[in-house]
């Protein structure tokens, strides 16, 4: 959902709801050119791992899934679910959410859901066609299905679906699984880190220099490096 906060500066924002009537916010980090271009919004500067009632939870807005740091920093936080609200308006759009998605339920050995909208709005600009099919994903293990999918909808349909999720699995999975995702990283040689929050916002800077900045080697023209090589 679209939040102006105090500054009038535009976020893109998910809300945790409790039962309890409180209410968390995760605001989307990574912004899409799209959304930079056409909707002027500004990323956010941190994630959250929140307590609940059913486990500890993490949300990462659509684009972000496709960074798995993020998911990781949460992992190490001791997250239990992953839900990754999104909103895509083609398939390839969409596999990208999903695939991305379900790597994350892997490599962190947590559950991860995954829910789009459907339908069209044609009087609606950006927001006319949508394409979704929303998913629970399981770490891919023997004490989960053997697809990893605990649950999912029919492609692109309104419909209600739920699923009962054995956190004790997780415990588990992570300890005496086949492989120990967590367990197995080589700290020795490599470190994730949360940096302090960022002076200047990434949809002030240009190109190049968010390249920059991210240690990007694909700079200039990647191909025509390739040609001149061979």
């Amino acid at each position: 959902m679209p939040l102006i906060d105090e500054n009038d500066t535009l976020y893109n924002v998910s809300y945790l709801c409790r039962r309890d009537g409180t209410v968390e916010e995760q605001r989307k980090i990574h912004i899409t050119p799209h959304e930079r271009s056409a909707w002027v919004i500004e990323g956010g500067d941190e994630v959250k791992v929140f307590d609940t009632d059913a486990g500890r939870v993490g949300i990462l807005v659509c684009y972000d899934v496709e960074f798995p740091e993020l998911a990781r920093l949460m992992a190490l936080d001791d997250m239990d679910i992953l839900f990754v609200p999104f909103w895509t308006d083609t398939q390839n759009g969409y596999l990208r959410v999903r695939h991305c998605a379900q790597a994350r339920a892997i490599e962190n050995e947590c559950y991860v859901m995954i829910c789009g909208s459907v339908g069209n709005l044609p009087q609606v600009e950006s927001l006319d066609i949508q394409y979704a099919q929303s998913t629970i994903f399981s770490p891919s293990d023997f004490a989960f299905p053997h697809d990893a999918i605990m649950a999912e909808t029919t492609p692109n349909t309104e419909m209600v679906f739920f699923s009962d999720l054995n956190l004790d699995k997780l415990i588990h999975v992570r300890n005496e699984g086949s492989v120990h995702n967590l367990l197995d990283r080589r700290d020795d040689l490599f470190s994730l880190k949360w940096k302090k929050k960022a002076k200047v916002s990434a949809s002030k800077l240009s190109d190049e220099e968010r390249r920059e900045n991210s240690g990007s080697v694909l700079l200039g023209d990647p191909l025509q490096g390739r040609a001149e090589k061979s």
